[in-house]
């Protein structure tokens, strides 16, 4: 599988990016979120993707984040929404709108998105409301003891996502005791 592309941005809309790799262009289907991040023409770009294989077609999608890319695969996970589907919802809302949204059961907000009807946005929230909720109690554990690590490694210049995956690895092998200038060296040895 293609996990990410770093490659000269060539081409930008709403909906798609094309970034070249050693001459090789690759066209990847983007949200408007991702659209809005990315630099200039011409500048380097590194976009987290999901190749989907269907048997008339191959695409592949692109974030702006290891955060939206995690989205989106749980949104595709739901029945009935396919990854086109899932690129509208992102484009529609931002990851912790939606979350908020799905939480609460707010199915005037989600029906509210582009190509998400009531009936959509109710499944959408039977499915995810239970994974969201455990990836707010994931959250809530690991940045008790870990707040000040993940402001030292955002300081150093890691997204929020990017030093919440890394110190995630760090407590998952060493556990929460060790010391945050410790954790901070861990989980920069694991994000490079």
């Amino acid at each position: 599988m293609i996990s990410y592309l770093e490659g000269k941005l060539v081409e930008k809309n709403p909906t798609s990016a094309v970034i070249d790799i050693r001459g090789v262009g690759y066209s990847v289907r983007i949200p408007v979120s991702t659209y809005e991040s990315l630099g200039e023409l011409g500048t380097t770009t590194k976009l987290f993707t999901h190749l989907s294989v269907k048997d008339d077609r191959m695409e592949l999608f692109g974030f702006g984040s290891s955060d939206e890319k995690n989205l989106f695969l749980l949104l595709t996970s739901v029945s009935g929404i396919g990854g086109r589907t899932a690129i509208s919802v992102l484009s529609g809302a931002k990851p912790g709108e939606l979350r908020k949204a799905v939480l609460s059961g707010d199915k005037m907000f989600i029906s509210s998105i582009k190509g998400i009807g009531r009936k959509t946005a109710e499944r959408l929230i039977v499915e995810l409301k239970d994974k969201f909720a455990e990836e707010g109690r994931e959250a809530e554990e690991m940045l008790g003891p870990c707040n000040d690590a993940l402001r030292a490694l955002k300081s150093l210049g890691l997204r929020e996502s990017e030093g919440r995956d890394a110190l995630q690895k760090v407590l998952n092998e060493r556990g929460s005791d060790i010391p945050v200038e410790e954790m901070v060296r861990e989980a920069l040895k694991r994000f490079s």
